[in-house]
């Protein structure tokens, strides 16, 4: 099954600074084929470039230690979460070193593309969804306050969105020596979409729009209409994108586009009014000289 990617990043109209970090691997090239498509988001926290320096440091380490070595498809999941614990690691010294260990942070989804197997790792509060039969689902748990004020039944989803707490998260990378990391395994199929985001897009892009966006468009044109919606939306913060699909037999990444298949359909529309129009005429001369041969 080929796989497509896209992926899309931007600062915003509030921010000065991009503390987002994205990668996508080339499903084509070599490591690619021998380990994965490897996908990930990082949404760093910290200000004075703290953030961006955590985000780049996480997405570095995680492509670095994942594609590292020779990996069997059982040990997807297992390298996925090592590599999450190494970056957490890396930026909790920076931030130490630094004297700002308690500042320094960032969000990681990441997601491994392994023939018909999806391995998802996650920590903070960027997400992965999954669209399958036009339908977009959640497949991370937002670590952060508002989320799990929701799942204990003390908060709706509405009000979770509208809170004033709704970016405190509850567990990122480099602010403690050690991390937990949830993993999620799933069984692709063809046509699947994933979508990876910070919440500066799903904070504005509800799920339908979301999954409306990702399936009229592809991988790369996804992505950046999902940007450029969070801001048309006054996302105030930075925006980021990834997204991926699982290419059904014979598809391609070329749509038709609507005037074309407007053209097409007037070309073949011509020819049938033309002869309606012949057919009419021939009628109305018929009856003119049936007419005219009876008086």
């Amino acid at each position: 099954m080929r796989v497509a990617v896209g992926a899309a990043t931007d600062t915003g109209t509030v921010r000065e600074e991009n503390e987002d970090s994205v990668f996508v691997a080339d499903p084509e090239g070599e490591l690619a084929q021998s380990h994965g498509v490897l996908l990930a988001v990082a949404d760093g926290m910290g200000g004075y470039q703290r953030g961006e320096v955590a985000a780049q440091i996480a997405v570095d380490t995680l492509r670095e230690d994942y594609y590292g070595s020779e990996i069997g498809p059982t040990e997807v999941p297992q390298r996925l979460k090592q590599a999450f614990r190494h970056a957490n690691e890396l930026i909790y010294q920076n931030g130490s070193a630094n004297g700002d260990e308690n500042m320094m942070g960032t969000t990681l989804v990441a997601a491994v593309i392994r023939g018909n197997d999806l391995t998802i790792g996650n920590v903070g509060d960027s997400r992965a969804y999954l669209i399958r039969a036009n339908r977009a689902t959640q497949v991370t748990r937002d670590h952060s306050l508002v989320a799990e004020q929701v799942a204990a039944g003390a908060m709706t989803e509405q009000e979770a969105r509208e809170s004033q707490h709704r970016n405190i998260i509850t567990r990122a990378l480099g602010h403690r020596p050690r991390v937990d990391v949830d993993i999620f395994e799933i069984r692709l199929l063809a046509d699947d979409r994933l979508v990876l985001t910070t919440d500066g897009v799903h904070d504005y892009v509800e799920e339908e729009d979301l999954a409306r966006i990702v399936l009229s468009s592809p991988p790369e044109q996804a992505a950046r209409e999902l940007v450029q919606t969070a801001l048309a939306r006054s996302s105030n913060d930075n925006v980021s994108a990834v997204v991926a699909w699982m290419m059904p037999a014979g598809a391609t990444l070329e749509p038709q586009p609507v005037e074309a298949e407007a053209a097409g359909r007037a070309a073949w529309l011509v020819p049938v009014l033309v002869l309606i129009g012949l057919l009419v005429f021939i009628a109305i001369v018929a009856v003119i000289l049936f007419m005219g041969g009876g008086a």
